[in-house]
């Protein structure tokens, strides 16, 4: 398989794996969003530094000579979660993930943009275009109204903000990794590493907030699988990714996130999805396959 090809495999896998959380967390409603966050990105940072731990030991030395990289990607990394999830709760699980992953994008094709001068094709921009419009259509779910009249137009627009800056932090992260691959740092060591110190940031939150977890299996699993499956395996795929594809183009293919989370909202949770709802999937897997597949000029070489 190409890199280019792998590279686009390794992160739907990952947005697939990522789209299962919003509902996995509903399922344990006695966890707040807050514990959620910690000990998903916290314990899942911390298991992926240590299956990294060998690449991240023989890469100490470009660690330190790229610190800068290393602590602003962490600190990103470690508001991520808590902005993300808090959007969930306030927004919905739809247009939390919608908005929080929809977002991304284009904060980093703007991050590329501005800080490397970095042009993006004709095909990417076409493709973001096609998922932006997706995207606004997929944010017009609604819940049934015979069982819920949905969030209140104030926990809306603050659950939107905090999405805005779930994305913009995603983003952030996505592109320190991308830069310290870059100059030469593996990529198991690069994630291992910032999602490693990101997830020791977030330990404190999880020692005030973490005591639910113990106090039912059901708490207790889903705490595992958030930590195991989509934050650590997860990243290990997204890692495996960017390091062969840009970081716009990641994070343009993680729009199939919210198209898992809406579908598995609606069939396991009991949203409902409105036509424009489903127009917006359609879009959405659309903007995918402009953006991910490969020109004729890349694939003849």
């Amino acid at each position: 398989m190409k890199p280019t090809a792998l590279g686009n495999s390794c992160v739907v896998m990952a947005a697939l794996l990522w789209g299962t959380t919003g509902t996995a967390a509903r399922l344990a409603p006695q966890l707040s969003p807050i514990t959620i966050a910690c000990v998903a990105m916290g314990v899942g940072g911390i298991l992926q530094a240590l299956l990294a731990l060998p690449a991240i030991v023989g890469s100490l030395s470009q660690l330190k000579q790229h610190r800068y990289l290393l602590i602003f990607g962490a600190c990103a990394v470690a508001i991520y979660p808590l902005a993300f999830y808090c959007s969930m709760d306030f927004a919905g699980v739809a247009i939390g993930t919608v908005i929080s992953i929809g977002s991304a994008p284009l904060f980093s094709a703007l991050i590329e943009n501005r800080l490397e001068g970095s042009a993006l094709s004709k095909q990417w921009l076409c493709g973001a275009l096609v998922g932006v419009i997706g995207i606004s259509l997929l944010a017009q779910l609604h819940t049934d109204s015979s069982t819920d009249s949905g969030p209140p137009s104030h926990a809306l627009l603050l659950g939107v903000a905090l999405g805005l800056v779930a994305g913009l932090t995603y983003a952030l992260y996505s592109w320190t990794a991308r830069r310290m691959m870059v100059k030469g740092i593996m990529s198991r060591a690069a994630m291992g590493s910032t999602f490693g110190v990101g997830g020791i940031l977030l330990l404190p939150l999880l020692i005030l907030t973490g005591a639910p977890l113990l106090d039912s299996w059901r708490n207790a699993a889903v705490g595992s699988y958030m930590a195991i499956f989509p934050m650590c395996v997860g990243y290990l795929c997204y890692g495996a990714g960017l390091a062969r594809i840009k970081a716009s183009v990641a994070t343009a293919i993680t729009l199939l996130e919210p198209v898992v989370a809406a579908l598995l909202a609606v069939s396991i949770l009991g949203e409902t999805l409105s036509p424009l709802g489903w127009l917006g999937i359609g879009l959405i897997v659309s903007s995918l396959v402009i953006t991910a597949w490969p020109t004729r000029s890349t694939a003849s070489k």
